[in-house]
């Protein structure tokens, strides 16, 4: 079942997400201004979003370290936001999945190799 969660951002402008309902019973309910109850998200949005930093840069600082850098690196993963445990990835098939496209360009990499 879907239930709306208040995330604030770290300068306390609060937004609405629908998620879904929570496992855990640990989530604090407040009431919107309209009167409709929701749920209030244990971190903030900020909060949320730093704990992919740390996956994300790793998988820059990997490609980073190929022979020939990509001039160009496009990374996409889907990410879930939850009331209680904040941004976590979203799997298709209990796995997990990253798409990764990397692009040199061709006269860039002839000026690399001194062509």
């Amino acid at each position: 079942m879907k239930q709306l969660v208040e995330f604030f951002l770290d300068d306390n402008t609060t937004f609405l997400v629908e998620v879904e309902e929570p496992e855990t019973t640990a989530v604090e309910r407040v009431a919107l201004p309209s009167g409709r109850l929701a749920l209030k998200a244990q971190r903030s949005f900020d909060q949320a979003l730093d704990t992919i930093k740390p996956v994300a840069s790793k998988i820059i600082s990997k490609l980073n370290d190929l022979n020939t850098p990509a001039d160009e690196v496009e990374v996409k993963f889907g990410l879930k936001l939850t009331a209680d445990a904040g941004a976590v990835f979203t799997s298709v098939g209990g796995e997990v999945s990253y798409e990764i496209t990397l692009k040199w360009n061709q006269s860039q990499s002839r000026k690399r190799d001194g062509r």
